[in-house]
């Protein structure tokens, strides 16, 4: 029987020895309304992006949602020359989830972590593997779990004229 991609998450999570509360929302058509309907600012939801290697390889970058990756900084972290997102179907296929609702949690592939020095101390909101659905968790304890680098890098999200 194949799992649902909440019980991915909590299995992950308890393998990880990391307590994750899992809440349904209504839908949401920005970051900015899932905050809004969660009574959250926008930097505690902590987007999940996934990011392609030249090599063809990924990582997670963790990343408020007021804030954007700074690339030049990425690149250095990781140690690579180039680094892009990727079509919303490769990161499908890179970790089971759809774009909107992707975790470093029960990934189908467990990549290579890397967050945001921001989100360091605070309890933080996540996708949870469905549309409709947000995942609570102790930053601190992610980034254990996940042996994740944690560093400066993104910058504010540049307003679109």
């Amino acid at each position: 029987m194949t799992k649902t991609a909440r019980e991915r998450i909590l299995d992950d999570a308890l393998s990880r020895n990391i307590e994750v509360e899992i809440v349904q929302r209504p839908a949401a058509e920005s970051l900015a309304q899932a905050a809004e309907l969660l009574g959250l600012d926008p930097s505690s939801i902590v987007k999940t992006l996934v990011v392609k290697k030249h090599s063809g390889d990924f990582v997670f970058a963790l990343v408020p949602g007021d804030r954007q990756i700074n690339w030049a900084k990425l690149r250095t972290l990781v140690g690579v020359n180039k680094l892009s997102m990727p079509h919303q179907d490769v990161a499908l296929d890179a970790t089971g989830y759809e774009r909107g609702t992707i975790t470093p949690f029960g990934s189908s592939t467990a990549w290579p972590v890397y967050a945001d020095e921001r989100i360091a101390g605070n309890r933080i909101a996540l996708g949870a593997g469905d549309h409709g659905y947000t995942a609570f968790v102790d930053a601190d304890a992610l980034i254990e779990g996940f042996a994740a680098t944690v560093a400066d890098i993104t910058d504010p999200v540049t307003p679109r004229p």
